[in-house]
């Protein structure tokens, strides 16, 4: 999903979800009921030429994101919190909040404020303006999203820890770019499962890479077998504005974590069916934002989605900074 709500990412190419439709009529565990923990979906050759093809496009289309982006990880320029804050100014003039120093923002451009879930999002001068899509406004209550000011983009990034981040797409980072690595597909690593429903979901605390604490429902747990070792996966959803409520994230470390892939750990979105079960399709993990960028803050695993076995799926760690050394939380 690589989303906003769910990490402070973007969204992932969408055509995985339509792989995912041709796993419908799957034989695997039946939905209901105390089932023992899943093994890999079991597949059609067309079926698994499908999906594979399907994650290739995806990892390519990725890489053409991340390379060239306007809202590229290797875009962003700048972040600012509200902090205890409940109003940012924008503008090109030194003493803004957040400062654009570009002939096509105004010294005194936006005014921007936090209310609830939402942003208020004003012209300073009653002149200077920004875009939602391709219109043109003065004035608008937003969610969290993105807004256009000249040729930067804003995000307004909520998480109940508010924050504007600056997309530049001239950012000096996309010379950085060397690429996207992953591990070769593997379906073995593809499960169709249900999800075991905690018998009390209770609210957690998900740290993050800022040193926020983040509340999130933890809703139950995924089993799964990989080689012989059973694995559990704790599944919650970020009590956050803008986070539906099937969107389901597993963060998790395994053993690659901090060798092969990102030190910090990844993470795997359940994607749900119409019958109630969920795809865990590991091929698709990917790094948290913060893996490329300092301007983002990003869920931390918590050390029960400690897997002792090694998935080796998904994204690797590609080393866009220094920061990749594993943490032990």
């Amino acid at each position: 999903m690589r989303a906003e709500a769910s990490a402070d990412n973007p969204p992932m190419i969408f055509s995985a979800l339509l792989a995912t439709l041709t796993l419908l009529a799957v034989e695997t565990s039946p939905p209901g009921g105390a089932a023992a923990p899943s093994r890999a979906a079991r597949l059609t050759t067309a079926q698994s030429d499908s999906i594979a093809r399907a994650i290739e496009k995806d990892r390519e289309d990725t890489r053409q994101w991340l390379k060239s982006a306007p809202t590229s990880y290797l875009a962003t320029v700048a972040r600012r919190d509200f902090g205890e804050k409940t109003t940012l100014t924008v503008g090109s003039a030194p003493g803004n909040d957040v400062r654009i120093d570009d002939p096509a923002v105004a010294p005194s451009h936006l005014r921007v404020t936090v209310v609830g879930d939402s942003f208020r999002v004003e012209s300073a001068d009653g002149k200077a303006t920004f875009r939602v899509k391709d219109t043109d406004l003065t004035d608008a209550t937003l969610p969290p999203s993105s807004i256009g000011v000249g040729r930067f983009t804003l995000r307004l990034s909520h998480q109940r820890f508010p924050a504007i981040i600056v997309f530049d797409p001239q950012s000096p980072r996309f010379a950085s770019y060397k690429g996207l690595e992953y591990f070769p597909v593997n379906l073995a690593y593809r499960y169709v499962l249900p999800l075991t429903a905690a018998a009390n979901p209770d609210t957690v605390i998900i740290l993050s890479t800022r040193g926020n604490q983040r509340h999130a429902l933890r809703v139950g747990r995924f089993e799964f077998v990989v080689g012989n070792a059973v694995c559990r996966l704790e599944a919650t959803r970020l009590l956050e504005p803008g986070v539906g409520e099937r969107d389901l994230g597993v963060f998790f470390r395994d053993a690659t974590s901090g060798k092969q892939s990102y030190g910090l750990g990844r993470y795997v979105d359940a994607v749900p069916l119409p019958d109630g079960r969920y795809v865990l399709d590991f091929n698709h993990a990917y790094n948290p934002a913060c893996a490329f960028s300092e301007h983002y803050n990003c869920p931390i695993p918590p050390k029960a989605n400690t897997l002792k076995v090694p998935i080796p799926a998904g994204e690797k760690d590609s080393h866009y900074h220094g920061e990749d050394a594993a943490l032990d939380h």
